[in-house]
């Protein structure tokens, strides 16, 4: 889940997008405040947009909100006030983590890239990287499935010349992290770095 209030540019509007995923076709179902957007071809729910949000929900952000049980909670109250029965399953977990390459292989169909086998503690994740400094024994950041990067970007399953890659590793200017080098390259972290930890910008 990943959350948007952008009172100023948008208006008081809260814009909940429940999965990565991009559907063609789009159904739109308005309930009260509440607008509902389902894929038209699965008939899945991939967001929904709350109007009038400072009613329902405690928002200071402008851009990306913080998904708390707090306000995960008021939202599930603001369905229910606007008869929108909804189940919302959040995953809490963080999206930015450190991660250890355990693997690297060169990609099948592309020279420049790099299909990685990272442990980000609880899974293994097969990212394919194109930085040229990746290696394996390295301890890097990265963007899991779901993460919303400075830029804007929304991290996805993809599938990269033919490979599938769950996640990205990332560099210090995509972390958009002070005095960030301007080279190509990852991120490297200090080998006492702890896999699976939530990497704090």
């Amino acid at each position: 889940m990943n959350i948007f209030y952008n009172n100023n540019g948008v208006g008081d509007v809260l814009m909940v997008q429940l999965t990565t995923e991009r559907p063609v076709d789009m159904l739109i179902d308005k309930k009260g405040d509440v607008t509902i957007i389902k894929d038209e071809a699965s008939g899945k729910v991939v967001a929904f947009n709350l109007f009038n949000a400072s009613k329902y929900v405690s928002v200071k952000a402008d851009g990306q909100v913080e998904t708390t049980e707090e306000i995960v909670n008021e939202m599930k109250i603001a369905l229910e006030k606007n008869s929108v029965t909804m189940g919302l399953d959040v995953d809490f977990s963080p999206k930015f983590v450190i991660g250890y390459v355990r693997k690297k292989e060169k990609h099948p169909n592309a020279d420049k890239l790099s299909v990685c086998t990272v442990d980000v503690g609880k899974d293994t994740l097969q990212i394919v990287c194109g930085a040229p400094n990746v290696d394996a024994d390295q301890k890097v950041v990265i963007a899991k499935v779901g993460a919303v990067m400075p830029s804007g970007m929304i991290i996805r399953d993809a599938e990269l010349r033919g490979v599938a890659s769950s996640g990205m590793i990332c560099s210090a200017k995509e972390l958009n992290l002070p005095n960030a080098p301007e080279e190509k390259g990852i991120l490297v972290l200090p080998s006492d770095s702890v896999i699976g930890e939530e990497f704090k910008m």
